[in-house]
Order: structure tokens, then C-alpha cells, then sequence
């Protein structure tokens, strides 16, 4: 069951119209790519130590980077792992079954997880391919800094879960929640990456 479907089961029938469907959808999508959007700025915080290539290099550039370290690769998808909990739990009272779309426990625990580790080696992909194209840390370069964990997880959920991946995602009018989540994404990793510039965890505003 989707958020939108258990949301409707518990709101009035008003609620049943096709511009509120469309709302709910539009809000799943979100809901339940949170546990993707938490990790690379947790991951931020949880930073330092060892770096995850180890310091090593292909072809006189370093695989990844000093910004990617093992610490923030573990505490990131805690962070992830974390949050999905809590929307399960949230969800728990209303819809025991289905969770509101993440799905039957545990498996809804291995989706979070999927989600939460998809995004981080997606950013680690970006942050490869950033390295072969001679962009040095915190290099900007626009939509795939914007997307490359969206990317990681969505990868990772069509290897372990490809049926949860489309019927939230792309079946019938689900599309309307895998756009708005390619709408807001951007907006929000901006905001984010602005907040962490101003705390001082971050060299650069985007």
C-alpha cells in the first residue's frame, strides 16, 4: 500500500477527489524518498577519518576524494536507516500492513536501507566521475550534483526492489510523485547545502 492509498483510508470523502489523489500522490513521492535525502548530509556531519578510496588514484587522479570517508558512509546511512524508522513508526498506528508504501516489516527495513546506501554510493559516483573529468573537490557541476544519489538509490532499488521502485514510482499516474520529487529535490538540496555552508561543514554553498 502506498501513502497515498493509506492516507485516503483514513481521511474523509472528500478527500476521494482526483485533485486530492493527485496531492497525495505527489506528497508519497516525497515521503518515501526521504530516507535517500537524509544520508549525504549526515554524512557531512558524521565525516573525517580514513577517506574510502584509501588515498588511492587511477590515471594520477584520487578515485574519490578526501570527502568521502568511511565515517560518513556509516553514519549517513544510519541517518537514512534512522529516519525511515521513524516514518514506519509513524505510519504504524494508521497502516500496520503496508506501512504507508515502504512496505510489510522487515522488508520495509531492507528498503530504507536500499534507499539510504543507494544515495550515498550514488554521490560517490558523482564524485568518481567528477574526479575523471579533472573537477577537484567541491567543484560544482550542475543537475549531477543535484541528482547523483536520486540516481544511486533509484540503481539500487531496480537491482533488490524493482516492483516497490515502479508501483511508487511510474505505474499508472505514480509518475506524478517520481516528478515532483525530480522538481523538488534540487530546491532542497540547495537549501540544505546553503544551511551547511553557514554552520561552517561545508567549503563551498552548493
Amino acid at each position: 500500500m502506498t501513502p497515498s492509498e493509506g492516507c485516503e483510508k483514513h481521511l474523509s470523502t472528500e478527500s476521494n477527489s482526483p485533485m486530492m489523489e493527485e496531492v497525495l500522490i505527489a506528497l508519497s513521492g516525497l515521503w518515501l524518498m526521504l530516507p535517500a535525502l537524509v544520508p549525504n548530509s549526515a554524512a557531512v556531519l558524521f565525516g573525517g577519518g580514513p577517506p574510502v578510496d584509501l588515498g588511492r588514484s587511477w590515471r594520477g587522479r584520487r578515485l574519490l576524494g578526501d570527502g568521502k570517508t568511511w565515517c560518513g558512509l556509516i553514519g549517513g546511512c544510519a541517518a537514512g536507516v534512522a529516519l525511515g524508522t521513524l516514518l514506519m513508526m509513524i505510519a504504524l498506528p494508521f497502516d500496520a500492513q503496508g506501512l504507508w508504501g515502504f512496505g510489510r516489516y522487515p522488508e520495509a527495513m531492507v528498503v530504507v536501507l536500499v534507499l539510504s546506501l543507494g544515495s550515498l554510493l550514488g554521490d560517490m559516483g558523482g564524485s568518481f566521475i567528477k574526479r575523471r573529468l579533472g573537477r577537484s573537490r567541491g567543484a560544482s557541476m550542475p543537475v549531477l550534483d543535484q541528482y547523483d544519489f536520486l540516481i544511486g538509490s533509484m540503481l539500487l532499488l531496480l537491482v533488490f526492489y524493482p516492483d516497490w521502485l515502479l508501483s511508487n514510482y511510474w505505474e499508472g499516474n505514480r509518475w506524478i510523485a517520481l516528478l515532483t520529487v525530480l522538481v523538488s529535490v534540487p530546491l532542497l538540496h540547495r537549501g540544505v547545502n546553503i544551511i551547511g555552508y553557514r554552520m561552517g561543514r561545508k567549503d563551498v554553498p552548493w
